[in-house]
């Protein structure tokens, strides 16, 4: 692996162990502070908890946003034997979700348990033969009754996130949070690197899972001339995935969004694919192209803002998106990266009128 690879590694690695769900983002918000101070001039919180970032520069504003929050569990429930019931913030398949292992963001700190439901070794037949919905887990802190729960600084609202953390497989990573920590990832690095003579605000936005929240207050805010959401696309390179007939693979590039959730999200212009087409073109690297039925990004919000802002996404695939083990290829990530540089440095070109 090259050194290019290895510093993007290191910096997925940082991202994605750190925690931060919809609404929760405080942690993960300062550490994606620290990589991108530095190399902007100016960095504010908003009232929602968007971190923006600008390099300044003329008069033509352009917008880069990756979503810093991931999916998670909020604590509803204490029992009287000390077991915690969870609620899901953002969007979970129930079989993914029995028998992880998690943090609770406690307010004396960290705490960590497991989430659990009824062994099958007491089930009925029929129990078994029923996928176990999230509202009949529980989670386990090791806790005797509700006073221990209490003592280790847990209450309802405490926020509960996926313990895990990330690890290589070759040239592939996997690990929690990829959505749409490697977004941002991507973000950071762009800001790095790119040249250009335009104002670029690079905002982390918050609650995208939950709503595309901090895009629409954002995007409301700064009016760019043109906007670009940097996410991660569903890959169908996996056995069955070929029934989904949407060609997004592993290892051929960045994604362009032409059209997500049926047309319900963004169909983005021509002029926007023109844009981003020629981006990609001129950075010499492979990248895809993807019409999909359910899914939305950041873009959706952000281009029916105020009278309008041009808006298009470019994403890296990814498989098991929503996971705790979700993979990319980090040779996507860089290739993206030297798309969506390209996309900034060409922006004004194409759309100053």
């Amino acid at each position: 692996m090259n050194r290019e690879l290895d510093d993007m590694f290191e910096l997925i690695k940082k991202l994605c162990n750190s925690h931060g769900i919809s609404g929760y983002e405080d942690e993960i918000r300062d550490v994606i502070k620290a990589e991108i101070e530095g190399f902007v001039d100016e960095i504010r919180v908003d009232k929602l908890g968007n971190l923006i970032c600008i390099k300044n520069g003329n008069d033509f504003t352009q917008m880069l946003t990756a979503h810093m929050d991931e999916v998670g569990f909020l604590i509803k429930h204490i029992d009287d034997k000390g077991f915690l019931r969870i609620t899901p913030i953002g969007g979970w398949f129930s079989q993914t979700v029995l028998n992880q292992r998690v943090v609770i963001h406690g307010n004396k700190g960290k705490v960590y348990g497991v989430i659990g439901s009824k062994p099958p070794h007491l089930m009925r037949d029929e129990e078994r033969k029923k996928v176990i919905e999230i509202k009949d887990m529980f989670v386990d802190i090791g806790a005797e009754n509700k006073d221990d729960v209490k003592k280790m600084g847990i209450e309802i609202g405490n926020a509960v996130t996926i313990d895990r953390e990330v690890v290589k497989m070759g040239n592939r990573v996997t690990g929690k949070a990829f959505d749409d920590r490697i977004g941002v990832a991507v973000m950071i690095e762009c800001l790095k690197k790119v040249e250009t003579s335009s104002t670029v605000y690079a905002v982390a936005t918050v609650q995208e899972e939950v709503g595309l929240k901090g895009a629409r207050v954002s995007a409301f805010s700064l009016n760019p001339d043109v906007a670009l959401a940097i996410d991660v696309a569903p890959a169908t390179d996996f056995p069955g995935g070929e029934t989904a007939n949407v060609e997004v693979k592993l290892g051929k590039g960045p994604a362009i969004t032409i059209a997500d959730a049926s047309g319900r999200g963004l169909i983005a212009s021509k002029k926007i694919l023109e844009w981003l087409k020629t981006a990609g073109e001129k950075a010499e690297v492979d990248f895809q192209l993807e019409v999909t039925e359910g899914g939305t990004t950041d873009a959706t919000a952000i281009h029916l803002t105020k009278e309008g802002i041009p808006s298009g996404v470019v994403s890296v695939p990814a498989r098991y998106v929503h996971t705790p083990v979700e993979v990319v290829d980090l040779r996507d990530v860089e290739a993206t990266v030297k798309l969506v540089s390209k996309a900034v440095e060409i922006a004004e070109d194409i759309f100053k009128f």
